[in-house]
């Protein structure tokens, strides 16, 4: 096919924090130098910030270096932390407080602003527009151009396919977009970043990467009960009901909204498990309840969080290109937060990828990408909790929770072994029939919700006849493997109800059923299915949710 093409210095895929940061550093560096540089950056998303969700308490310390006068330049970091509260939910009723004294240092938010992170990436690609960077919103990156073993690109997706493969009218072919250095920068899971890691060997002698899965809505509460900067963490009940690990948040922004989400880590054990529905009843416990009451729900979403740390960091360089940001890994789970450390990924690798083209290079891999990342705080930051994730997993919250306070409380640095976590979150589930089955309580509509009319406030929107972009390896595996063994565990992992067991209209017994229109981009299912049977590859760019302040 033949495919229009546009060159580039720097090719950027993914419009989140770690690849707008780098491309605001590397066009500040070439306006220092007085060089002249093309720098593209394009984003899946209907605009930049569509698909951006995190919990979201920010720690400004890439920002500060990226653009110390951010205040006067007006970021959107409006409300600082004023008061952290962790709680301990013993059962569906009971909480006790953690005194502070108690809680690991990195726990502790203080200097640091709950924001909408989407809003933040919006603004940063205000500034990256402003120093002459070109982003392309609603063109998602299908594939990447390698050639002798370099990446040299990538192509758009095609846009006006039916289902079934033919052309529509206005059928438009992807471009060719081509460039000298080509930074990955998708997020939690990028596809592309994937099979760059399977193709280049990235990840050899790494533990696996191992993931959670973020839940949350943003709600309008009761001005009575509104607290600008107040923190809430919980750890306990719902999740170890469910043999499950992770925690929830809750935090007041501005405007008299909070923020309310759970994470359940995906190493989870019990196939009858719905880290949806988990969060649902979590918000029936009265220490949640009580902010909500008398509220109303106005947005909701869910994505995959890297959660491995130091130990299941890829090597992030290889010729033509880097992975940065989540598509690496760099999420400092033990603090909660990835977009300091996403953002700093990007610094980095703009300071690499600058030097390399003043040097001539094109192609060459960015060898001194390593030495740069192995002198930076982020390095320090990721190494000293390297222990956080795996002790967690082998141990639970609460022997886990107590190690990182020996390490960050008491000897202020890690402990001088590490714990390593050898099994991939899709290799634990137990057979269904080994596990306990969990009671869910039904939707009462004022706290508690199902998962289509969820996805609706998501404002998730796919071309109904376009190609289903989650592609089954074997078609056959969910209903003869999966369903007999676990229970068909993709009706339950998914937040967004794209995967339904249900009868064939034929009368020929169960089939499999993908919704891929309710899909919220989140990965989950190409993480957590024990056949590793589901890819999640792109949809038609602009698809997806629209996230509006999350």
């Amino acid at each position: 096919m033949e495919r229009e093409s546009m060159e580039f210095d720097v090719l950027i895929v993914g419009g989140g924090p770690a690849g707008l940061s780098a491309a605001c550093r590397v066009m500040q560096m070439a306006q220092e130098a007085e060089q002249e540089l093309t720098v593209c950056v394009v984003e899946k998303g209907s605009e930049i910030g569509a698909h951006i969700m995190a919990g979201t308490v920010f720690e400004p310390t890439a920002l500060n270096e990226l653009f110390p006068d951010w205040k006067e330049k007006g970021a959107p970091l409006n409300t600082p932390v004023t008061r952290d509260d962790i709680f301990l939910l013993k059962n569906q009723e009971g909480a006790t407080k953690i005194p502070n004294a108690f809680v690991p240092k990195n726990m502790h938010n203080h200097g640091n602003y709950i924001i909408s992170l989407g809003n933040l990436c919006r603004w940063l690609a205000e500034q990256a527009e402003g120093l002459g960077v070109e982003v392309y919103p609603g063109f998602a990156a299908a594939e990447t151009i390698v050639e002798d073993g370099q990446v040299k690109g990538i192509i758009t997706g095609d846009m006006g396919v039916a289902r079934d493969g033919s052309e529509k009218d206005g059928f438009m072919p992807g471009m060719e977009l081509r460039a000298k250095y080509t930074l990955f920068t998708e997020g939690c899971r990028g596809h592309l970043g994937k099979r760059l890691i399977n193709d280049f060997k990235l990840d050899e002698g790494k533990d696996p990467q191992h993931y959670g899965i973020g839940i949350k809505e943003l709600w309008d509460i009761d001005p009575a009960k509104h607290e600008p900067g107040l923190v809430i963490h919980t750890t306990g009940w719902p999740l170890n009901e469910s043999g499950s690990t992770g925690g929830s948040f809750l935090y007041h922004l501005e405007n008299g909204q909070v923020y309310v989400g759970l994470i359940s880590d995906l190493s989870y054990s019990n196939p009858h498990m719905s880290p949806f529905d988990e969060f649902q009843r979590l918000k029936l416990h009265p220490e949640i309840k009580k902010h909500l009451e008398g509220g109303k729900r106005v947005a909701y979403g869910a994505r995959a969080i890297t959660k491995g740390g130091f130990n299941s960091l890829p090597k992030m360089s290889f010729p033509g290109g880097l992975l940065l940001g989540c598509d690496a890994g760099t999420l400092n789970s033990s603090k909660i937060k990835g977009s300091h450390t996403a953002m700093k990924s990007g610094l980095l690798g703009a300071e690499a990828v600058f030097e390399a083209l003043k040097d001539g290079k094109s192609g060459e891999e960015i060898t001194s990408f390593e030495e740069l990342f192995k002198d930076s705080w982020l390095y320090k930051e990721l190494y000293a909790e390297r222990n956080f994730s795996p002790g967690m997993h082998k141990f639970g919250n609460f022997v886990g929770g107590a190690i990182a306070y020996f390490e960050q409380n008491i000897l202020r640095s890690s402990l001088p072994f590490t714990f390593h976590d050898t099994t991939p979150d899709y290799a634990t589930l137990k057979s269904a029939d080994q596990a306990k089955k969990i009671a869910y309580p039904k939707p009462d509509n004022k706290l508690t919700f199902d998962k289509l009319s969820s996805v609706f406030i998501s404002n998730t929107n796919h071309e109904e006849d376009q190609p289903v972009h989650l592609k089954l390896s074997n078609p056959d595996i969910p209903i003869q493997e999966n369903l007999p063994k676990y229970n068909e565990p993709a009706q339950r992992y998914c937040p967004a109800g794209v995967y339904e067991v249900v009868e064939a209209d034929d009368g020929s017994g169960k089939k499999f059923q993908i919704n891929a229109q309710n899909c919220v981009h989140c990965k989950t299912c190409d993480i957590k299915d024990p056949a590793q049977n589901i890819t999640w590859v792109t949809p038609e760019g602009g698809g997806g949710p629209n996230y509006p302040n999350m």
